[in-house]
C-alpha cells in the first residue's frame, strides 16, 4: 500500500517530517547520479539549521520549570521563587544536494529541500540570507517546498496559490525565477536540473522520488490520518476527508 494521495502526503508534515526530509534527500541524489555521469556528481551535504522550541519547531523537550527550596532565612518574601529556562535555538539537522562539476570540483547546482525550521524564525531568517549568498553566484539554486504551513520564499511579484511550490532559479537568468505551484491534488512534477553550459539540463521526477521514501519505508502506516489538518479551504478540507474515510475504512 503507498501513500493514499495522489502527490504529496500533507499528513508528512509533522512529526515524521525530519526523517521524511533526509530520506528524500537521499532518493533525489540517487535519482539524479547516474544521468549526471561522467562529468559530474549530487553529493548530500549535511547542514544545521535552528528550531525555536517556543514555537514549536523544534521537537526538543525541555523541563516546564525547575524549583529550588530555600531556607526561610533567605527571603522576606512570602513562597520560594522558581527557575524557569531560557528558549535556546535548537540546531537542527538537514540535507541539501550539491551537484558539483567532477574535473573541478566547481558547485554547479544547489538543491535545498525547504524544512519547518527554514520557514519559521531564526531559521527562516538565515535561510534568507543563506539564499541571497548563493543567487549572488554563479550556482543555480533549485528549492522544493513541500510545506504547506510557514513563510513562503520572497519573491517579486505575487505567487499563484498553491500547497506547495518547487522554485528554479539559473544564474544566466537571473533575476528572473520559474515558479512550479503544485496544489494538494496535484502529483508532484518532474523539474529540470541545469548544469553547466552547453550541456542540457538534467530531469528530476519529484513524484517518483516520493513514490520510492514511501515504498521504502510505508510511511502511510506510521502517520495518523485521523487528524485534521489546519489552514485548508472547504473544497480542500472536503476532499481531504473523503480520502481519510477511504483510508480508515480499509
Amino acid at each position: 500500500m503507498a501513500s493514499p494521495f495522489p502527490g504529496m502526503d500533507p499528513f508528512l508534515e509533522g512529526e515524521m517530517w525530519q526523517e521524511f526530509h533526509g530520506r528524500f534527500a537521499n532518493q533525489v541524489s540517487e535519482q539524479l547520479l547516474p544521468h549526471l555521469k561522467p562529468r559530474y556528481a549530487a553529493l548530500l551535504a549535511k547542514r544545521f539549521t535552528f528550531g525555536d522550541p517556543v514555537l514549536g519547531i523544534a521537537r526538543t523537550i525541555y523541563p516546564d520549570v525547575h524549583i529550588v527550596r530555600q531556607t526561610r532565612e533567605a527571603y522576606t518574601v512570602v513562597g520560594a521563587p522558581i527557575e524557569l529556562q531560557n528558549p535556546l535555538p535548537v540546531p537542527v539537522p538537514y540535507l541539501a544536494i550539491e551537484i558539483r562539476d567532477v574535473a573541478e570540483r566547481r558547485l554547479v547546482t544547489v538543491i535545498e529541500i525547504l524544512s519547518p525550521e527554514n520557514k519559521r524564525g531564526r531559521g527562516f531568517r538565515d535561510y534568507a540570507t543563506k539564499r541571497i549568498e548563493i543567487l549572488e553566484t554563479d550556482t543555480h539554486l533549485i528549492e522544493i517546498d513541500l510545506l504547506r504551513l510557514g513563510q513562503r520564499i520572497e519573491l517579486i511579484g505575487e505567487l499563484p496559490r498553491a500547497a506547495y511550490y518547487v522554485l528554479v532559479s539559473r544564474w544566466t537568468r537571473r533575476p528572473n525565477t520559474q515558479v512550479f505551484p503544485v496544489q494538494l491534488r496535484d502529483q508532484l512534477p518532474t523539474i529540470p536540473v541545469p548544469l553547466l553550459p552547453p550541456d542540457p539540463d538534467a530531469q528530476l521526477d519529484l513524484q517518483a522520488a516520493l513514490a520510492a521514501c514511501f515504498d521504502l519505508v510505508g510511511y502511510e502506516r506510521l502517520l495518523d490520518y485521523s487528524q485534521t489538518l489546519p489552514e485548508l479551504s472547504a473544497e480542500e478540507s472536503a476532499w481531504i476527508a473523503e480520502i481519510q474515510n477511504k483510508f480508515i475504512s480499509k
